[in-house]
């Protein structure tokens, strides 16, 4: 799954544009380097978003597309 449409299955960003130019402005980093919009995630890639005041640093656990909001937030694991 590319990373701009993970990003907005999972509700970590609210829109898929928004996550798509987080991308392409640097603010998203997968394994410690900066990552593009069309990405492939992996389960176990460990994302990096700096929006805002509060970075989030998250683990992929299941790549689920068709996720709701009472399950997206099974999708990954928060690490800090």
């Amino acid at each position: 799954m590319r990373l701009d449409k993970y990003l907005k299955a999972s509700r970590i960003i609210k829109r898929r544009t928004v996550a798509n130019e987080a991308c392409d402005a640097g603010r998203v980093v997968v394994n410690g380097k900066a990552a593009r919009a069309s990405y492939e995630v992996k389960i176990g890639d460990v994302i990096e978003v700096n929006l805002g005041m509060r970075p989030v640093k998250l683990q992929v656990r299941e790549l689920n597309e068709a996720a709701n909001k009472d399950n997206a937030s099974q999708n990954y694991i928060i690490l800090e």
